[in-house]
């Protein structure tokens, strides 16, 4: 997962909405340099928190930046007194958000331990209320608290991300080794057969016709038998059954962190529509490990008097709002093939984020 460069702008959004604390401070700043520091003070913190929560930028950058929020909000403290003692806090705040997660927690603690520090500074020189400060006080240790518990959390789901998208390119590329190995398996020998035989018939085709013909029988005959090999092989693969199918597809999406939940209330199937209904599990199943970026996905399998209805849902990061991506050629193929027989794919967003695939087949 790469590295954001920036916050993003719904990070900005929810950090800026935590500065109402700063109200009172505005509301004392009675001169120009008081409110262009307090208005400096306020964006240097927003984008330094914001960028710390969603990961943006590199630790040097970000640590640039909290010294810029921690050397304005000390000296607007300092220079005015009481009601600025607040500004404090949101160092602290500050210090958590680009700190919180780093291998040694000693930064963030020196952070917290400063601002807690330069508070009571401010209240012994200034004359402060000591109940002020002392509420202030509280109100640093607990929110610093709370915004290192927020911090530590986003960067357990980053980490629980990244295992999960290893997981899941780990799944296809098991798969893909599995059908290389059993592809060698079936056709290494048998093609080093051919080729021995191809030599020994290109020997013989002059002086020997008879055994040269005899030989290209026996290259046919091993030919055609590793094709039907093949073809059984093909047909293990892509018309194992609908209930093979649901039970390869639950594993697939565990191997890839997925939480899977295969409900089949579905009476049996004809052999026809088993088989087209396995390949829609197969394409779907590989489009959510692939794609979906998903934490469950339900498969289900129902039927009426009239037709059979499978459903596969996942709670992707696909927005509700997105228009429906362009189809690959594997549900094209598929749409072709259930409107061959009469059935019907669609493909759409989910009303509360994620995707949902419906085929509906005529029995």
């Amino acid at each position: 997962m790469k590295i954001r460069r920036w916050p993003t702008i719904p990070g900005l959004v929810w950090v800026a909405v935590w500065t109402f604390a700063l109200i009172d401070p505005l509301s004392k700043a009675h001169t120009v340099p008081a409110v262009a520091g307090l208005i400096a003070f306020e964006l240097v913190y927003v984008y330094t928190a914001a960028a710390g929560f969603d990961f943006a930028g590199s630790p040097r950058s970000r640590t640039i930046l909290f010294a810029a929020v921690a050397v304005l909000g000390t000296a607007l403290a300092f220079a005015y007194g009481e009601h600025w003692i607040v500004l404090l806090l949101f160092v602290a705040a500050a210090g958590m958000a680009v700190y919180a997660d780093a291998p040694r927690p000693v930064a963030a603690m020196t952070v917290l331990v400063g601002a807690l520090t330069a508070q009571i500074l401010v209240g012994i020189t200034r004359h402060a209320d000591v109940w002020t400060v002392g509420a202030t006080v509280v109100g640093t240790i607990l929110s610093s608290l709370l915004v290192a518990a927020v911090r530590r959390m986003g960067s357990v789901l980053r980490e629980l991300q990244r295992t999960r998208e290893a997981l899941a390119e780990a799944a296809v590329t098991e798969e893909r080794l599995r059908f290389a190995r059993d592809l060698h398996d079936l056709l290494g020998h048998t093609l080093s057969v051919i080729v021995v035989k191809a030599e020994v018939v290109r020997r013989l085709a002059e002086r020997d016709p008879a055994a040269a013909a005899a030989q290209a029988a026996d290259i046919e005959q091993i030919g055609r038998r590793a094709l039907v090999e093949i073809r059984e092989a093909v047909t293990g693969y892509r018309e194992s059954g609908l209930t093979a199918e649901l039970t390869r597809a639950k594993g697939a999406l565990s191997t890839a962190g997925i939480a899977a939940d295969v409900l089949r209330t579905a009476d049996p199937l004809p052999d026809d529509a088993d088989r087209l209904l396995a390949w829609v599990v197969r394409e779907a199943t590989t489009n959510v490990v692939r794609h979906s970026n998903a934490a469950h996905c339900e498969i289900s399998v129902t039927t009426d008097e009239a037709a059979a209805l499978l459903t596969v849902t996942d709670d992707g990061d696909f927005p509700a709002t997105a228009t429906p991506p362009t189809p690959g050629n594997g549900l094209r193929g598929l749409t072709e093939r259930l409107q061959a027989a009469g059935g019907t794919l669609h493909a759409a967003a989910r009303p509360g984020g994620g995707f949902v695939l419906t085929a509906r087949l005529p029995l």
